[in-house]
């Protein structure tokens, strides 16, 4: 069955702002800035016949589309499968020189290959790609024609490239601001993206 899911990423939060690495460990909420992200966003995509919202088990991606919940009254669905990726010992810590130090060790890594690194006591691109191909195998069997997803930063880049069939050493070319949106269409059995990190909501 053919349809069209909308993935973004939720709207801004005072981790953001302040440069504060959130990660799955971290339920934050989000600011004034991201309510008015939401916002636009609903007002600009209200119109689209969604059947579906799906978000994280992370309230910062429920408030980001609660507008759809709230006026539309769509039916929505909460999964952990889209959580962020956790990044260990780092969540909750402000962006430090040994931190950027350790992250891009890791990135390095991912960039030759091992998925399996991953910061102190975190996940690694292995793990979370394994989750995300689960919500993909089970989102295309669903009857649903028009879904909107909402999901974090890292999670939509490692989403990206399986959605494209790309190697997950791509995600660092992939990039999300909040409440970017990537726009894709399910065809004869392969995804085709439409718009990438697309913010022209924001723009009003």
């Amino acid at each position: 069955m053919n349809k069209t899911i909308y993935f973004i990423r939720h709207g801004e939060t005072e981790y953001n702002k302040l440069g504060i690495v959130q990660g799955s460990g971290i339920d934050s909420e989000l600011n004034e800035v991201g309510q008015q992200q939401a916002q636009a966003f609903f007002n600009h995509y209200q119109n689209v016949n969604f059947e579906l919202v799906i978000a994280s088990g992370l309230q910062r991606t429920h408030q980001t589309v609660a507008p759809f919940i709230q006026n539309k009254k769509i039916p929505f669905e909460k999964t952990p499968l889209i959580n962020e990726i956790n990044w260990g010992i780092h969540e909750g810590q402000k962006y430090e020189p040994w931190m950027k130090d350790s992250y891009q060790k890791m990135i390095k890594e991912w960039s030759v290959g091992n998925f399996d690194a991953s910061l102190e006591k975190g996940e690694s691109a292995r793990s979370l790609a394994d989750r995300l191909q689960q919500f993909l195998d089970g989102i295309v069997q669903r009857p649903e024609k028009e879904i909107l997803v909402c999901t974090h930063g890292r999670t939509l880049r490692c989403m990206m490239c399986l959605v494209s069939q790309q190697h997950l050493r791509e995600m660092e070319t992939y990039h999300h601001h909040n409440t970017g949106l990537y726009k894709t269409h399910w065809k004869n059995g392969a995804f085709e993206v439409e718009l990438k990190n697309d913010t022209l909501h924001l723009n009003g």
